[in-house]
């Protein structure tokens, strides 16, 4: 049987920044074929090669035994090449039935409604047994379900092959279950699968064959029945943490006397999280680790007052603050830096100036009034602080680089001089050069007495700034927090991707 796609020393560079290096891959019909790789190995850019997203440097792409070439996603799709991407993107008010033939309307066809609907309805019948209304709006549906008109409208598409990008990340159990035998379903239709996800319990529980990518080489591929987790943990890891890491304190600080904040048996009531329990002290950096979607962000917008609780506690510096505002909580002492930092942390049009004093001003005000000479003095301190390379203050701040535009968000959130400090993804989207600056601030804050939790995707970050590793598996879950030597690839790769729960099964085959 010939292959559904064949890639045959697929390689690409983004101007002196090789990524792939002579990629060899294949996918059988009505196979699922897992992709693993921690992030940068290029999952990514391998996938938008094969979409037509992107062109390749070098290589040779072969969709059925023919070679071809893929200029575009147009040509993708007209080769039946559909793409479902980890983020939603649907037409949220329009029906589930316009969804599904969004890309298709317009091309030469009419349709009416009825028969819009009809036809959705045999597309997603094999899918979900009828479970959505193809009338619906997707504003309606959940996550899961939208996720399935995704499917639904590569299917519709004639779809032969089918890329998704960790499918599960943002589903409960019960909804990544009802995913899965969706696709048993497209399986038994013929249809080749690559499934991205560094989820062990995807790779074991749905796919026929695993490869890993690290570093840009395809560096396995095996059948999953005959598939060691320790040797794919293994396969993923393998990068030195270098000097770009300063080096960590010395001096233990873990006594209960040092303890700043305390978290007691948190669990939101959406599925996120449970029973996450936790102290962190004094100049003290805590790691968090877990992939995507493991619930690592949503557990620290509660600890700030940002999403509501279920049940449990947070005590700082010896006071129950849960139930208090994000302001109240701020203004304590305890800050955190969000993940996105365009959308969440500046205001982009605004100067340095203005953003670095945003969420204090009554410190640079008298009478309600700001005080533009204090203001700028304090803009100044903190920006030769976090040396902020800006032609001056007033430089907007939509114009610097995504690492000076992270140093500035930096600043906003020390300006008060916090007691903690919560750090989600501190270093996205900024070169190697000012993720070295940004390690150095961080580590500098610690020796002044801050606490700073790290939350990070980069499995070299959590271990080399980290002084202690909380590890957060798939369902949400606090499995282990880890310090010193056993602060390691293998060891945090194995409980974030549920390696744990399987190494019993995987036993007897590690052995052979």
């Amino acid at each position: 049987m010939l292959d559904a796609l064949q890639l045959k020393g697929i390689s690409k560079s983004f101007g002196r920044n090789q990524v792939l290096y002579s990629i060899d891959f294949n996918l059988r019909p009505g196979e699922v074929h897992g992709i693993m790789g921690e992030n940068g190995a290029g999952k990514s850019t391998l996938m938008n090669i094969i979409y037509g997203n992107l062109r390749p440097d070098g290589g040779e792409i072969y969709i059925d035994g023919r070679k071809t070439t893929i200029n575009e996603v147009r040509d993708a799709q007209a080769l039946g090449i559909c793409f479902v991407h980890q983020e939603i993107a649907l037409c949220q008010d329009a029906t589930v039935a316009e969804n599904i033939f969004m890309t298709q309307i317009g091309k030469g066809k009419r349709f009416e409604m009825k028969k819009l609907a009809a036809e959705a309805e045999k597309i997603l019948q094999p899918l979900v047994n009828g479970a959505i209304n193809p009338c619906d709006p997707v504003e309606k549906l959940s996550i899961s379900s939208q996720q399935v008109v995704e499917i639904a409208k590569a299917v519709s598409n004639n779809c032969k092959i089918l890329i998704l990008d960790e499918p599960t990340s943002s589903l409960s159990g019960s909804e990544a279950e009802a995913l899965h035998q969706m696709i048993r379903n497209l399986k038994r239709q013929g249809i080749g699968i690559i499934y991205i996800s560094h989820r062990m319990s995807d790779i074991f529980e749905q796919c026929d064959r695993v490869s890993v990518l690290r570093d840009g080489h395809m560096v396995s591929t095996c059948e999953v029945r005959n598939a060691c987790v320790q040797h794919l943990v293994n396969d993923m890891a393998g990068r030195e943490v270098n000097m770009l890491y300063p080096c960590k304190a010395e001096d233990e600080c873990c006594g209960d006397e040092n303890v700043v904040l305390e978290v007691k048996e948190l669990t939101d009531g959406k599925g996120k999280f449970s029973k996450i329990s936790f102290k962190l002290h004094k100049g003290e950096i805590l790691g968090f680790a877990g992939l995507l979607g493991a619930g690592r962000s949503e557990i620290m917008e509660a600890i700030i007052g940002l999403r509501r609780l279920k049940s449990g506690e947070v005590i700082f510096k010896g006071k129950n603050i849960t139930g208090k505002t994000t302001e109240e909580i701020f203004n304590a002492g305890l800050v955190m830096l969000p993940e996105d930092r365009k959308k969440m942390g500046l205001f982009l049009d605004m100067n340095i100036q203005m953003n670095t004093t945003a969420n204090y001003l009554g410190q640079v005000s008298k009478n309600g009034v700001i005080d533009f000479s204090r203001e700028k003095e304090q803009a100044l301190g903190l920006v030769s602080k976090m040396n902020v390379r800006c032609s001056g203050i007033n430089q907007i701040v939509r114009s610097l680089s995504g690492g000076n535009q992270q140093k500035v968000l930096l600043a906003k959130v020390l300006a008060k001089k916090p007691d903690i400090v919560i750090m989600d993804e501190p270093t996205r989207g900024v070169d190697v050069g000012a993720k070295a600056e940004i390690y150095r601030l961080l580590r500098d804050l610690t020796k002044e007495g801050v606490s700073i939790i790290l939350v990070s995707s980069e499995l070299n970050e959590i271990i080399g700034m980290s002084d202690r590793v909380a590890m957060i598996d798939s369902t949400g879950i606090l499995v282990k927090d880890v310090k010193g030597c056993d602060i390691n690839s293998d060891h945090i790769m194995y409980y974030i991707s549920d390696a744990y729960k399987y190494q019993e099964t995987n036993r007897e085959v590690c052995s052979k």
